[in-house]
């Protein structure tokens, strides 16, 4: 699913490069994570967007696709308000697929068509699409959603080079995931982007309970000794393997069907 149909799905089939991670396809069930944000202006538009979302797009998508599904507000982020979109689908075709069945759909369409009316929907948005690394773990929708939502944290590193990158990928595949899980860190889900910002990056999300749980978990890694010696022969082996790390917090929304 993507919003506006017109201009990033339909040109990504023919810009689409073959997969960084094309080995795997046969093994994983959910292949690409699309990412999109929208930036809103304080007011009318966070309302109307959660609105349209959740009695619209949700239900939407809940007869076109079964595959996970995040709605998530920023709490903290470089542009407030914001939504964030993560749909996991198993190939860029189901993607398309997706789009136009929606767009096929008139009652979809009538309420795409409302929301649009009058002011804008949103100041802007982005899209990026993701896909899993061999080491991701696949996202299973929970039997019964989490009863108070979530804490969801977006981490970005950006590598200057491929050959950078693929160190941190092995870095992260090797001890860096034991060390998470020691120490309460579980990310849903590690990609590295096809399509969007600071390529070429790995970018994983993950969730916490509370912000105080986020806060113990990352002292904790912080102050791990086995993270601490990785960290050093990482750096001596291959220099500084990330420059720029992005980091933003949501809420994962009421509507949310993974909260």
């Amino acid at each position: 699913m993507i919003i506006d149909r017109r201009h990033f799905l339909e040109a990504m089939p023919a810009l689409l490069p073959p997969g960084l991670f094309a080995a795997e396809e046969g093994r994983r069930k959910i292949r690409f994570y699309l990412l999109e944000q929208f930036f809103l202006e304080n007011g009318s538009q966070p309302g109307r967007i959660h609105d349209f979302f959740s009695k619209a797009l949700l239900p939407a998508m809940e007869r076109i696709h079964k595959g996970p599904k995040l709605f998530l507000d920023a709490i903290v982020a470089p542009h407030m308000p914001q939504v964030a979109v993560i749909f996991g689908v198993e190939s860029c075709d189901r993607i398309w697929s997706v789009a136009q069945a929606l767009f096929s759909d008139p009652q979809f369409q009538r309420a795409f068509d409302r929301w649009e009316e009058g002011e804008p929907p949103y100041v802007s948005a982005s899209a990026s699409l993701l896909e899993a690394t061999p080491y991701s773990p696949e996202i299973l929708a929970p039997e019964k959603p989490a009863a108070v939502p979530r804490i969801f944290e977006l981490r970005t590193y950006h590598s200057p080079t491929a050959r950078q990158l693929k160190a941190l990928h092995g870095r992260f595949a090797g001890p860096e995931i034991k060390i998470f899980h020691r120490v309460g860190v579980h990310p849903l889900l590690y990609t590295t982007s096809v399509f969007g910002d600071d390529r070429p990056n790995l970018t994983y999300l993950i969730p916490f309970d509370t912000l105080a749980a986020r806060e113990k978990a990352w002292n904790a890694f912080a102050a791990d000794e086995e993270w601490q010696r990785v960290r050093q022969e990482s750096i001596a082996r291959s220099g500084q393997i990330s420059s720029v790390i992005r980091i933003s917090l949501y809420r994962a929304t009421p509507y949310s069907p993974i909260r």
